[in-house]
């Protein structure tokens, strides 16, 4: 039965609204834990390493998890796949909330993760087929407004609950937002949500078993090499072996998902220039943003000397300008394409990355903070040009699988990131070269952007 026009227009942003929780949800999910991190390591007796691990856990698992995820995601009923995965990562949060000792916390996040990658790449397929492709810039523009509200708010949540009252605080604060999204998404959801299916998004007797082995043994051979390469040795055994093995297991699931009848990524899809583009584009902007938020917080407070409810609150004013810009990207994308408006502001973002960089020389808390505000206001003109194009070049069908393939290697650079800029401070501790070398790597995301992203 057709849909009265008013009420499915009502019905789309209602939707809107939900999947922009969930954004917000795993954006809040990676910036909370940052400045609750040292009091963790004192309550639970964490070694740096292992403090680190409950960053990374979050992150290596979603890597491991999101594309097989996407994928599947496209076999489903939409809202049932949502909803299995937002339950998971409301336990998942209580394991975590009540967590006794340092196993338990990591892997209560790497669960968190695994949850994650289920409900986000469904998230996007649901709002790219909910949107025409004409609104879709708008649309990603307010669910990216959503998601810097709670990117923003994260670390001072997580000062300000860590100084008041625990640390288990900020596990507890997301059990009945998740739970509400899935209420709201029920009430609201359209069987026109759910994708068309054809002869190639249907599960097959073929369909590849081996190929999600390879990928999650490949990331975590590698990620684990850099993540404990400082630990164990850059030229240990242990530590060259897991990385050599880490090489050879891509090599092999490249092998295998390309020749495969019925591979579990189709990887076919890296062959569409802008799609390729944003995923190498998005991979460099979360290892910029992961380790900004870890090593601002953690210059603030060991160097700067302020407390974690200070630090926290420099990192979301930071962030605050997000709010403003986030729509007004979104509608510039629609008017002006994405190419334009990405070019314009990757460059202002790295070169604030830089500025900080130079303000950190002076260890001085204001003019640290002054280039963090422009960091954190030409934000949103990465992610939502990019997000836009890419899916805009992708078949409807498989919408969830390359959100999947794009999340995978997004969260790669994260947690690759994360670990090597954690390698490259305990060998040279200056905060300076470290935010010099983020800056000069996000720069790198202009040649391929003028190279993939709308060339004609």
């Amino acid at each position: 039965m057709a849909l009265n026009s008013s009420l499915a227009e009502n019905r789309k942003w209602w939707l809107l609204a939900a999947m922009s929780g969930v954004l917000g949800l795993i954006v809040l999910d990676e910036t909370i834990v940052a400045v609750s991190l040292p009091s963790m390591a004192r309550d639970l007796g964490l070694s740096v390493s292992a403090t680190h691990w409950v960053v990374n856990a979050y992150l290596l698992s979603f890597t491991c998890a999101v594309a097989l995820a996407g994928r599947m995601g496209d076999h489903f009923s939409r809202r049932s796949y949502f909803t299995v995965g937002a339950i998971l990562f409301a336990i998942a949060s209580l394991l975590a909330a009540i967590a006794a000792n340092g196993a338990m916390l990591i892997a209560a996040r790497a669960l968190q993760g695994v949850a994650a990658a289920l409900i986000f790449p469904t998230s996007i397929a649901i709002l790219t087929t909910a949107f025409k492709p004409e609104e879709r810039g708008v649309a990603f523009g307010y669910q990216t407004t959503v998601g810097a509200i709670f990117m923003a708010s994260g670390p001072l949540i997580g000062g300000f609950l860590t100084e008041t009252v625990s640390w288990r605080m900020i596990f507890w604060i997301g059990i009945p937002f998740v739970l509400a999204i899935v209420l709201l998404l029920w009430l609201v959801w359209s069987q026109d949500y759910d994708a068309k299916k054809t002869n190639q998004s249907r599960p097959s007797a073929k369909t590849d078993k081996f190929g999600p082995a390879f990928l999650i043994l490949a990331l975590l051979a590698l990620v684990t090499s850099v993540m404990q390469g400082p630990d164990w040795g850059w030229f240990s055994p242990l530590t060259v072996s897991l990385f050599l093995l880490g090489c050879a297991l891509v090599t092999v699931f490249r092998h295998w998902e390309l020749t495969h009848p019925a591979p579990i990524l189709d990887l076919n899809l890296l062959k569409i220039p802008e799609f390729r583009g944003g995923v190498i584009i998005f991979a460099i902007f979360q290892f910029e943003k992961i380790t900004l938020f870890v090593f601002v917080a953690q210059f603030l407070q060991t160097t700067v000397g302020i407390s974690p409810i200070l630090s926290g609150a420099a990192v979301s004013l930071a962030i605050l300008p997000t709010l403003g810009t986030s729509v007004l990207v979104g509608k510039l994308t629609d008017k002006l394409g994405s190419r334009r408006v990405f070019l314009f502001g990757a460059s202002v973002h790295a070169v604030a990355i830089l500025l900080v960089a130079i303000a950190s020389i002076r260890e001085n808390y204001l003019l640290t903070f002054l280039p963090l505000l422009l960091w954190g206001a030409s934000m949103p003109s990465i992610a939502i040009p990019v997000r836009r194009v890419q899916m805009n070049s992708v078949p409807q069908e498989k919408h969830g699988q390359a959100s999947g393939i794009n999340l995978t290697l997004q969260m790669l650079g994260g947690s690759l990131g994360l670990a090597a800029m954690s390698a490259l401070h305990a060998g040279i501790p200056s905060y300076a070269v470290l935010f010099a070398v983020i800056g000069a790597t996000t720069l790198l995301a202009l040649p391929i952007a003028m190279r993939t992203i709308e060339r004609t």
